[in-house]
This record gives structure tokens, C-alpha cells and sequence, in this order.
């Protein structure tokens, strides 16, 4: 009998042990499925982490306005790409001081009133390297859940060009009240000697009245070629471009400006080759010979000589062209000649008249056409002035 219940409890004890093998086996599966599992969600999670991380950098460098962040030493901890290229920053800053990484004694002081404040809202900031530049900053202390300081951002916005548009503003409200200020004074001067007596005078009147007409008209043309290019320049004037002969349109301004050639005894050469034919809006087209054409008579010598020309150009344009041998345009002018109101020699253009627009109405018709304009010119040996304009 009791080698009987030893076999049972051997068989028993074999049995239990395979169960609990079994179970073992089962427990160790499980834990290496929730192993496994744990570990993929891990990755995920690192993987998500990462993207979103991307992301947040990629939206920090693509922002336009330059950002930086200071820690509590005041030392750099993130620069974007737009406050890099502002600065002219080299590749990684991270870790200096705003006086080791800028050299900007202004910026520092930002930095330090932004301390002493916890904002600072529109602050100037002017920039001599690596080109002149007008910033605009905003600037805050950042706090953590204690109230207590992390650090500082800095928010700079380039207004360059904003400024560069105001001062234009100021600079042509300027010069159009003195350009209406100097006809109005003669007129208003004129009138008033008129009244006082010289009506009377068979030999002033006349005179005085002649010298009122011309300022008129001087009034007149000024506030034409006002409305002119505020009208080029908002888009308003549209070009209505044609098949048109470029000779044939030099030939009508050289017949329409043959007085004021003849008085200073000038030859005007019209050798625009006959076909020259171009892409443009026939007025503007003549406005814009007109206005080289008369500047020419104008400023060049007595007893000189004009010249029309033209010749195919690449890219399927055509270069025009009108030429002096006047007295030439210094170099330190020449890139300044096309600007609005802008005279080389202002005391001979009070002489000869004029609104200082003609130039610009010029670069703005020719702009228009998707064309180019410039000159060259050697003081003492004339000045040319070219444009181009599409073939017709």
C-alpha cells in the first residue's frame, strides 16, 4: 500500500510541477508581451516627441521676426534663423553673453531695463553691420510657476524699410511745398504789384502778366505730373500696350520740341532705324522720349546735338536710347537722378524749369512695360539715357 501512495504522490508532485512550469512559462510570455508593449509605446511616445520637437523648431526658424531667449545669467539659450541673419550671427551662440555674442551695447541695456521692468514695449534699436537696419523690440521676462525669473525674450521686428518710407513721405511732402511754394510767391508777388499801380503801366503789365502765365503753367504741370506718377505708382494708370513704330513716335517728338531746339540752336537726329517696331502704349511711350528728349535740350550745350537711336537688344527686347553732348552728370548723381524732385544743379533747374518728376514718370512708364532704364554718362562728354522695351 505504501508504494502505491508514494507513486500517487510522486505522479502528484510530477504533475504539479509541469502545471506550475506551464504557468511560468505563461507568466514569462505575458510579461514579455507587456515588456514588448511597454517598450513600443516608449518609442512612440520618443518618436512623437521628436516630431513635435521638429515641428516647434522648424516654426521657430521660419518665423520672419528675429526671437531670442536669455536665460536667469543672461546668457543666450535659443536663436532663431530670422534674429541670426538680423545680427549676422555665427552658426551657434548658445551659452554667451549678449555682449559676446552681439556686441551690442544697446541690446544690453535692453536687456538690463527689461530686467528692471519685466517689459519693455516698442523700443528703437539701429543697426550700422552688416548694413544700416531699424528694429523694433519687444521684450518680456518669462516666470515659472513660483513667480520667480527664467530668463528673457526678446521679439525683434525689421521696420527698415518702414522707416525708409516715411522719410520718403516727409522728404516729398517737403519738396512739393516748396516746388507749389516758388510759383505761388512770384504769382502772389506779381498780383500784388499789379494792384498797387503797375496795372496801369502800358510797359510792366503786359510783362507782369507773361511772367503770372508762365508761373501758371508751371503750377499746372507740376500738379500733371504729380497726379502722373501717384497714378504709376498705385497701379491706377494701365498701360494699353500695342505694335508700335519706335521711329515713327521720335519722329513726332522731335517735330513737337523743335522750338525749344531751335532757340538753343540744337540739332535733334532722329536714327531710330526704320521697323523698330515695339511692344508699349504709343502715349507713353512719347511721354517718355519727351521727357528724355526735353531734359537733353535742356541741359545740353548750345548749339549741340541730340540723338534718338535704337537697337535689338537680347531676350527679345529692343534698347532705346537718347543721347547729349552736354556738360555730362557727375557719378555721385547718377544713381540719384531718377529719384523724385532729385536736381543735379538746382539753381540751373529753376532756370530752366521743370517739375524734378520728369525722370521718375520715366522709370516708372518704362518699369511698367517690364522693361529697364539707366544712363551713362562721363562728366564733360554728355550723358545718355537708355531704356529698353519688349520687340513688337
Amino acid at each position: 500500500m505504501w508504494p502505491a501512495l508514494a507513486l500517487m504522490a510522486m505522479a502528484a508532485l510530477i504533475g504539479g510541477l509541469a502545471w506550475a512550469r506551464r504557468r511560468l512559462a505563461r507568466l514569462g510570455e505575458e510579461l514579455g508581451r507587456q515588456q514588448r508593449e511597454n517598450l513600443r509605446l516608449q518609442v512612440e511616445q520618443t518618436q512623437a516627441m521628436t516630431r513635435e520637437t521638429g515641428r516647434q523648431e522648424a516654426l521657430f526658424h521660419s518665423m520672419t521676426e528675429g526671437v531670442l531667449v536669455l536665460d536667469a545669467q543672461g546668457r543666450v539659450q535659443l536663436v532663431n534663423q530670422a534674429c541670426r541673419r538680423l545680427f549676422n550671427l555665427p552658426a551657434d551662440v548658445r551659452g554667451q553673453t549678449v555682449m559676446e555674442a552681439f556686441r551690442q551695447h544697446e541690446l544690453l541695456e535692453l536687456t538690463d531695463r527689461t530686467l528692471a521692468e519685466g517689459r519693455v514695449l516698442g523700443a528703437e534699436l539701429t543697426l550700422a553691420r552688416p548694413e544700416n537696419r531699424s528694429l523694433q523690440v519687444n521684450s518680456s521676462v518669462f516666470l515659472d510657476a513660483q513667480q520667480r525669473s527664467q530668463g528673457t525674450i526678446l521679439v525683434f521686428h525689421d521696420v527698415t524699410r518702414l522707416r525708409q518710407l516715411e522719410n520718403t513721405r516727409r522728404e516729398f511732402v517737403a519738396n512739393v511745398s516748396h516746388e507749389l511754394r516758388t510759383p505761388l510767391s512770384m504769382i502772389k508777388g506779381f498780383v500784388e504789384t499789379l494792384i498797387d499801380g503797375a496795372k496801369d503801366d502800358p510797359a510792366l503789365c503786359p510783362r507782369f502778366l507773361k511772367t503770372i502765365e508762365k508761373h501758371t503753367d508751371r503750377l499746372t504741370y507740376l500738379i500733371e505730373d504729380l497726379l502722373t506718377i501717384s497714378r504709376l505708382e498705385s497701379g491706377e494708370l494701365v498701360m494699353n500696350p500695342l505694335r508700335v513704330d519706335a521711329r515713327e513716335v521720335a519722329q513726332k517728338v522731335k517735330d513737337d520740341l523743335r522750338p525749344l531746339a531751335d532757340e538753343k540752336a540744337v540739332k535733334v537726329d532722329n536714327r531710330v532705324p526704320e521697323g523698330t517696331w515695339v511692344r508699349a502704349d504709343p502715349d507713353r511711350l512719347q511721354q517718355v522720349l519727351l521727357n528724355l528728349t526735353e531734359n537733353a535740350l535742356k541741359y545740353g550745350r548750345r548749339q549741340g546735338e541730340v540723338v534718338l537711336a535704337a537697337q535689338p537688344a537680347p531676350e527679345g527686347q529692343v534698347r532705346l536710347w537718347v543721347a547729349d553732348d552736354g556738360p555730362g552728370i557727375p557719378p555721385e548723381a547718377q544713381s540719384r537722378v531718377f529719384e523724385r524732385f532729385y536736381r543735379v544743379d538746382r539753381a540751373r533747374s529753376r532756370e530752366t524749369g521743370g517739375t524734378g518728376l520728369g525722370l521718375a514718370i520715366v522709370k516708372h512708364i518704362v518699369q511698367s512695360h517690364g522693361g529697364q532704364v539707366w544712363l551713362e554718362s562721363v562728366p564733360g562728354e554728355g550723358a545718355t539715357f537708355y531704356f529698353t522695351l519688349p520687340a513688337g
